[in-house]
């Protein structure tokens, strides 16, 4: 075999699975997940806790969770103007990456300066151009991996993407959190706020991804990516993937809204709560991620949305199986005595259950938790790989502020739910919450279909 035909046979070799891995794509994936994952937890667990700290009502911080949330479900709005416009002349993608990211190092770093008793108002508008700055850099970040992302590797640059985004609350929900009992606020909000600029290097750094069209007009922007979706899935096909991305996650995040009351009703204490989430629940939601994205390589993206789903649904009778054994204590004894015969004893001598049990706790936390990070890596790149290359920005921005409803809408219901129905029977209607997705995979994703 000559020199040449030896070259053209390795180029068109696939990478192994780690030279996907290590690849420079996921290490794009990676440090923009964190870019992104970081000014979300600062919203959701640094500033709440530092309003609580400084006395600030709770009525005052319930307005400043409403208001800080809006822009990630309504990012949608105005996620044209980002297909549309170049504003830093460093390609579009990038252009806003960097306005983003620089804005949220700015703003993060301002609001230590504030009481936020006496300056209530401005550390609230504040807040929320943060929330707007993220939920535009996460428009951003979703339409530069979908582009710069094979199809084949969707599943495992978004699990990568979606870890490093959790991984990214330990800062803010943990090191920024330990600092402000030594710091005062004025130093620890910049010292988070620095962690922004490995996403600003970044964006530096990185190439603008090539695309074939571009929209000449702020109307083109608007339009056609919606007409586009419809005219390449047909109406009932469009409502059919909107439908699916409504319901496909719909049990489990109707579950894990309440899942932190729910354990403390069982009798569970905040700190093993919080360890066991911490510890148990992070690492297991991280590895089911990256397990999935491995996976996906191998088997593609609709043989995970079957299998990832099952198991997703499956362990939302974790739940279930608390509320029984604190509805029946003697359940996991006498479980226990019946199954004796499998290893020829008899536990019960010399076995003790007290609950609520950390145990027990972790199970279904490390279950719940692993099966949520299989789910949501294969449902974000099914997201992907339904949008179009030109028009990415808008469709992926339309389509993950629907996936968001069900858990913006089930917070406002589930507790007249609960109390109604109680709590093992409401994670039994969760459950079947979680079917018709499921159903819909026939139709939407089949088994043996496209990879």
């Amino acid at each position: 075999m000559s020199d040449k035909s030896r070259a053209d046979k390795l180029s068109n070799e696939e990478p192994s699975v780690i030279g996907r891995i290590f690849s420079r794509r996921m290490l794009i994936c990676v440090v923009l997940g964190f870019s992104s994952g970081l000014p979300l937890y600062l919203l959701i667990n640094l500033i709440a806790a530092w309003l609580r700290s400084s006395a600030v009502d709770l009525e005052d911080i319930g307005i400043f969770s409403a208001v800080a949330g809006g822009p990630y479900v309504w990012k949608f709005l105005w996620a044209p103007l980002l297909d549309r416009y170049d504003l830093l002349k460093r390609g579009r993608r990038r252009s806003w990456m960097l306005l983003t990211q620089t804005v949220l190092l700015i703003l993060i770093s301002l609001l230590g300066f504030f009481d936020p008793v006496k300056s209530y108002t401005t550390v609230l508008a504040i807040s929320f151009l943060i929330a707007v700055a993220s939920a535009t850099q996460d428009v951003a970040l979703d339409a530069y991996r979908r582009e710069i992302l094979p199809d084949k590797e969707l599943g495992l640059g978004n699990s990568m993407f979606i870890n490093a985004y959790r991984i990214a609350g330990m800062i803010p929900g943990g090191l920024s959190l330990i600092l402000s009992d030594s710091l005062p606020w004025g130093l620890v909000f910049p010292l988070t706020a620095l962690f922004m600029l490995p996403g600003i290097i970044a964006s530096l750094t990185i190439r603008e991804p090539r695309t074939e069209h571009l929209p000449r007009t702020l109307r083109e922007s608007v339009v056609q990516p919606f007409a586009e979706f419809v005219g390449r899935k047909g109406w009932l096909g469009a409502l059919g993937v909107i439908a699916f991305i409504f319901l496909y996650k719909f049990g489990d995040s109707m579950a894990t809204a309440q899942a932190t009351p729910f354990y403390i009703d069982m009798g569970y204490t905040k700190t093993q709560i919080g360890m066991v989430n911490k510890v148990v629940g992070l690492w297991s939601m991280v590895l089911g991620g990256i397990v999935g994205g491995i996976l996906m390589l191998k088997i593609g993206i609709n043989k995970a949305l079957w299998l990832f789903g099952v198991g997703q649904i499956v362990t939302i009778l974790g739940y279930v199986l608390i509320a029984h054994v604190w509805l029946h204590p003697d359940f996991v004894p006498d479980l226990m005595n019946r199954c004796g015969w499998l290893w020829g004893a008899n536990p019960a001598e010399n076995f003790e259950f007290v609950f609520p049990s950390v145990p027990l706790l972790s199970l279904v936390v490390g279950a719940e938790a692993l099966g949520a990070g299989l789910g949501t890596a294969c449902f974000v790149a099914y997201m992907c790989r339904e949008t179009n290359r030109s028009y990415v920005a808008t469709q992926l921005a339309l389509f993950t502020a629907l996936s968001a409803i069900p858990r913006t809408v089930c917070v406002a219901v589930t507790g007249y739910i609960i109390n109604w129905a109680g709590w093992e029977n409401f994670f039994i209607i969760c459950f079947a919450l979680a079917i018709p997705g499921m159903v819909m995979l026939i139709r939407i994703a089949p088994y043996n279909g496209e990879k």
